[in-house]
């Protein structure tokens, strides 16, 4: 199937203005002022008054849910690929939390495999807060080898429910990702779940110290508590990844601590922001005692991008960081722009960043606001 996309408004993520996209399989073989197709099968859809961005890319989803630290009333649900859909999510990376007991590796690597073939891009990191790891073949390395899905390990970190690595242990793990990653052709990078004390930020430094290049050191959640977040800022002068929790608890908003991180000159390039969808989101009373549930969503990318906007920030300067700058951290060359020769996951949007069609991999999964693909178990 092909589809040419007429006078569209392009963001790339930069402004490239009113332009045609040609799309053919699952690529984008052309962006230009005027194009004149003929091929078999064409479809012209014409954007006029559209504005047309990459897909968007949340790398902290969990998918087969999360949460359980309330008992098993707690778990919260599997992720359905429509609620992708709605919000424009065409890649993700998918990960495992607290639970180390009745959530694994394997089943996180089956439902990533599913939302694939359903239609999204998805990867995953391998195990979870839990030391030794939880891992798919045993070794670090031949996870990263062997499993073409996971890009990196999942760790918690500052966090209460963390194994509490030693700075041994921290180096081993760091170490077998930095091979592992040289072997398979990846990054290879430890995702860090922070809570709400910085001192895995020196650790962080010793290693560095050590010799591990900071690009295998992924700490995210990095806006909830104002100390990891002034620690994460240090962290992101060296050269590291600030990734700010859209969605859950924060000590400001999540666009305006993308705002503070912006106003302090850290380059924008290394600011990314990821959900947390289907993570827990606990409601508790005046005495500390749980009184309620819900289940994150993945739509707070949008919405928090949606922020940044009313905030005065421009689209160019604010779809980077939940496109192409994630797309960059992740190694993942065809995804995040709209460019010849990437892969189709595209956006339109009105000119008020409504969201009206989404493509992923070259087939409209929403069209005219209406999702026109589902999963597999949706009605």
């Amino acid at each position: 199937m092909a589809f040419l996309v007429k006078h569209a408004t392009v963001y790339a993520p930069e402004y490239l203005g009113v332009k045609d996209v040609l799309v053919v399989g699952k690529q984008v073989v052309a962006v230009d002022d005027k194009l004149t197709v003929s091929l078999p099968e064409l479809e012209t859809v014409e954007a006029k008054g559209l504005v047309l961005t990459p897909g968007l890319i949340d790398h902290h989803v969990h998918v087969i849910g999360g949460g359980g630290e309330g008992g098993p009333v707690s778990r919260t649900p599997e992720l359905m690929l429509s609620e992708l859909v709605t919000c424009g999510t065409t890649s993700l990376v998918g990960v495992l939390g607290t639970d180390s007991v009745t959530r694994s590796a394997q089943a996180l690597l089956a439902k990533v495999r599913a939302l694939t073939q359903e239609g999204v891009s998805a990867w995953m990191y391998t195990s979870n807060y839990a030391l030794p790891p939880s891992l798919l073949t045993g070794s670090i390395r031949t996870d990263l080898f062997c499993v073409p899905e996971v890009l990196g390990m999942k760790i918690a970190m500052g966090d209460h429910r963390s194994s509490y690595p030693t700075m041994d242990e921290f180096m081993r793990i760091i170490s077998d990702i930095r091979v592992g990653g040289m072997i398979a052709g990846k990054i290879g990078f430890l995702h860090i779940h922070l809570g709400n004390l910085p001192q895995a930020f020196e650790m962080f430094d010793e290693a560095m110290d050590r010799g591990i290049p900071i690009k295998h050191i992924r700490p995210t959640h990095c806006g909830r508590a104002t100390q990891v977040f002034e620690s994460a800022l240090k962290f992101a002068r060296k050269g590291g990844i600030l990734d700010i929790t859209s969605g859950g608890s924060s000590f400001a908003t999540p666009a305006k601590a993308v705002q503070m991180a912006l106003d302090e000159g850290i380059n924008p390039a290394n600011i990314v922001m990821s959900t947390d969808g289907h993570g827990s989101i606990p409601r508790f009373d005046d005495k500390g005692n749980m009184v309620g549930l819900r289940t994150g969503s993945v739509s707070s990318n949008l919405r928090e991008f949606k922020s940044l906007l009313s905030m005065g920030v421009k689209p160019e300067q604010a779809l980077p960081i939940i496109t192409s700058n994630v797309a960059t951290a992740l190694g993942l060359a065809d995804k995040g722009f709209v460019k010849t020769g990437g892969c189709a996951d595209l956006c339109l949007f009105d000119a008020e960043f409504n969201l009206k069609h989404v493509m992923a991999k070259g087939r409209f999964l929403m069209r005219d606001e209406a999702i026109v693909v589902k999963g597999t178990f949706e009605e």
